[in-house]
């Protein structure tokens, strides 16, 4: 894209997004094309006494259906929700920088990897906090020299049981280990050329493929998401210009993925939810700007109604209801969108 063109985009997009009131959030339709929702900013509301929440990081529906929500509040860091919003349990008080959770289907039982960045570790546990493995920063790498050096974000599990986990924080490379905890290889880190990541902020396993299963990493600062080989090897890259991305998410066809700002408004509560195809193209944007592309490339992408501020992830439940967690929100509970 050309330097004069994007700059006249983002003049435009600099705007002050439209604000919604409380009344106007669940009558006002968001999102694009077959992508389009209503908004529930109190779906999630807890008494903050009992259940207070600092950030909202991450989310993962079970198989037995709940919504669970990783907060880096150590009262709760994990609290477990149904489906309408109320209140199930909640666990966790040893996770003081509770950042990424997913879920992997070991064997028909679930189990959650929390990555900590106080910790420097990533803990895998039970459906109920009872710990199972622990992983420290990687020795057998030899590309850091304490633990402090690593400070993970995400993990991604390969049916066969082998972690990735993405150095976000860190020194920005994606570390392998067997299902054991073993360590196997490593690649990635931050560097110039497009093999390498600037703040590997998420990472999923995308099956969508079965022929050809790849990983998708965040490249947050470049916006854009990167295609690996389960072994590491770079494959392309799916630009989201404008939209600084958390980590992919894939549920059926589509990968959605929460934007924590947008570019052209940086640390001012700019954030949406973007939602792109199988073949990588964008198709809507959640309170953002409509999916438009030039000569086959996605236009700068930016917030225009402001009911977020800076979306952390999404969790896509059985329904295809999209459940967005923020982080330095005020303290906000989830928000539930629903298909319309």
């Amino acid at each position: 894209m050309h330097r004069r063109k994007f700059i006249q985009i983002a003049a435009t997009a600099a705007c002050v997004p439209s604000v919604l009131t409380p009344t106007e959030r669940g009558a006002v339709i968001l999102g694009h094309n077959n992508k389009r929702y209503r908004i529930d900013t109190q779906w999630g509301a807890l008494d903050a006494q009992k259940y207070p929440v600092n950030d909202c990081h991450e989310m993962v529906q079970d198989r037995q259906g709940r919504i669970l929500l990783l907060t880096n509040d150590t009262r709760n860091n994990v609290i477990i929700y149904n489906k309408n919003g109320q209140l199930i349990t909640a666990w966790g008080t040893e996770y003081p920088g509770a950042h990424g959770l997913t879920l992997f289907d070991e064997n028909g039982t679930d189990t959650l990897y929390i990555c900590d960045n106080n910790r420097h570790q990533v803990i895998k546990t039970d459906i109920n906090g009872r710990v199972l493995l622990t992983l420290d920063y990687p020795k057998a790498a030899n590309i850091y020299q304490k633990a402090d050096e690593f400070i993970p974000t995400e993990t991604a599990i390969a049916p066969n049981g082998d972690i990735y986990v993405a150095d976000g924080y860190g020194k920005d490379y994606i570390i392998q280990y067997n299902a054991r905890g073993e360590y196997l290889r490593h690649w990635g880190g931050r560097g110039e050329g497009a093999a390498f990541l600037k703040n590997a902020h998420g990472i999923c396993y995308d099956g969508r493929n079965p022929e050809r299963p790849t990983l998708i990493v965040s490249s947050r600062e470049e916006n854009a998401f990167k295609r690996y080989t389960l072994d590491g090897q770079y494959l392309s890259t799916i630009p989201v210009p404008g939209a600084w991305v958390c980590r992919p998410v894939i549920k059926g066809d589509y990968l959605y993925a929460a934007v924590l700002m947008s570019a052209n408004r940086p640390m001012q509560q700019s954030g949406f939810v973007t939602i792109l195809d199988k073949n990588d193209r964008v198709v809507s944007n959640i309170a953002g700007s409509t999916p438009t592309y030039t000569n086959d490339q996605p236009e700068p992408m930016y917030q225009t109604i402001k009911v977020f501020q800076y979306p952390h992830d999404v969790c896509v439940d059985d329904d295809e209801n999209i459940y967005v967690a923020q982080w330095n929100s005020g303290k906000v509970y989830p928000f539930k969108l629903t298909p319309v």
